[in-house]
């Protein structure tokens, strides 16, 4: 019984975000009481559900919200700080640099698309960087007569995998549904990470050498560039804090990768010594706060919802029940698998469903279900994140719709164009975290 209504809340989570009937913020909360209130009821009259208590609720749903509370301080701190850093102007240098320096040679400037994609995507928000890369790049694409395909290509592969930043959206996910620190899934992943970004540098080195055949080399006027801001409001720039911010990000990541405090503590005190540096004022903090306010809550409040449904998962049993049944009917050869077969399914799963649904619905049953063969819940959050550059290709993303309108091209084409190569990007990832030893290709 647990394992039917573990399935059927699943199953109804699942429904409500897909036709879009429910948010996933509504659906994390509403649907997991609903369960839990309906297995109380039941287990008043079932022996195997008579451990499930109406007054046990809030015990539960407070567990799995404490669980998820480092997690969600982390993510508010971490986008604003990266908004902030944006606001004062710290990256509008790098932009300028790579429109300098790419001119009109195809092969510069496939190489810049990736190096100038790589740098906005820090700060996490897929919209934001296309909107700034697109206005960057499409012009000089035009200009040349490349093909504005690779343009798009590229920039949604680099977007994909800086997406596995604890900030971007998948590892938050996969720690939240885990119940596991995001530290311990991302800074393992940055050295796969780096990897696949040279895979990437090569695949545009591929196309501009191509494009550089076809086309030739053509000396350009590039003063587009001079216009182009990533900071959306000319008075939060500081020029003269530029050198103070990038010392100030640069010991924040160093700190991150050594792990000398904890993430959200990091993010929190790098938020509060920006801030006072760049708006000493008390009211230019507000507005700073205040503009960004809507994309942190948006991305926190699902986080603290994601601990209602976890907590109420794990803390009724209906996890434990629902894992048991699916190792018992998958083939005992393929349970040591279970790390790279997530992988796998990550690509699929991501791209016919949202983050939220495969995240919260299907990701705690395969981890479960591979501990049962000594796979840690953290090894398979890491493999879970795989798929992200198939995912980002997948009708239900919002921001490649926006990509595709930026660069005007139709949608189906620039999947037809990307696939082959977002499959092999995840593969590339893949291949690196085994060799790597980020997760197991087969647990002994």
């Amino acid at each position: 019984m647990l394992t039917f209504l573990g399935i059927s809340m699943i199953a109804c989570f699942m429904y409500f975000i897909m036709s879009k009937r429910l948010s996933a913020l509504i659906a994390l909360i509403l649907i997991p009481l609903l369960f839990a209130t309906i297995a109380s009821i039941l287990g008043q009259h079932i022996e195997g559900l008579s451990h499930i208590h109406l007054d046990s609720l809030g015990e539960m749903t407070l567990d799995g919200i404490k669980k998820l509370a480092p997690t969600g301080v982390m993510l508010l701190f971490a986008i604003m700080y990266f908004a902030l850093m944006i606001d004062a102007g710290l990256f509008d240098p790098s932009v300028k640099w790579i429109l300098r320096k790419v001119k009109g040679d195809p092969l510069k400037i496939t190489l810049g698309t990736v190096f100038l994609t790589l740098t906005v995507s820090l700060d996490g928000d897929g919209s934001t960087t296309y909107m700034i890369c697109v206005a960057a790049m499409l012009p000089l694409f035009k200009r040349l007569g490349m093909n504005p395909l690779i343009m798009t290509c590229l920039m949604l592969l680099s977007s994909g995998v800086m997406n596995l930043t604890p900030w971007g959206g998948p590892t938050a996910r996969a720690a939240s549904a885990l119940q596991v620190d995001p530290s311990e899934i991302f800074v393992p992943m940055i050295v796969p990470m780096i990897i696949t970004i040279g895979w990437l540098f090569f695949l545009a080195y591929l196309y501009g050498s191509y494009e550089r055949r076809r086309l030739g080399v053509i000396e350009l006027d590039i003063s587009h560039g001079d216009n182009i801001s990533v900071s959306k409001d000319p008075e939060a720039q500081r020029p003269h804090l530029r050198w103070f911010n990038a010392i100030l990000t640069i010991i924040l990541m160093a700190s991150l990768i050594k792990g000398f405090l904890p993430m959200p503590v990091l993010f929190m005190m790098a938020f509060c010594i920006a801030m006072l540096v760049n708006y000493p004022e008390l009211h230019l903090q507000k507005k700073r706060i205040a503009l960004h306010a809507d994309s942190a809550l948006a991305v926190v409040g699902l986080i603290f919802a994601a601990g209602i449904f976890t907590g109420i998962l794990s803390g009724t049993g209906m996890v434990d029940a629902m894992s048991k049944e699916f190792v018992a009917i998958i083939p005992h050869s393929l349970g040591p698998f279970s790390a790279p077969i997530t992988a796998i399914m990550s690509m699929p799963l991501t791209f016919f469903m949202s983050n939220d649904a495969f995240y919260y619905g299907m990701l705690p049953i395969l981890a479960e279900a591979a501990n049962h063969y000594g796979i840690s819940s953290v090894e398979m959050a890491r493999a879970s994140i795989i798929g992200q550059p198939v995912h980002l290709l997948s009708p239900l993303v919002p921001s490649t719709y926006l990509l595709c309108g930026l660069a005007g091209i139709e949608f189906a084409d620039h999947q037809r164009f990307t696939l082959k190569w977002a499959v092999l990007t995840s593969f590339v990832l893949m291949g690196s975290a085994l060799v790597l030893g980020m997760f197991p290709l087969f647990a002994a």
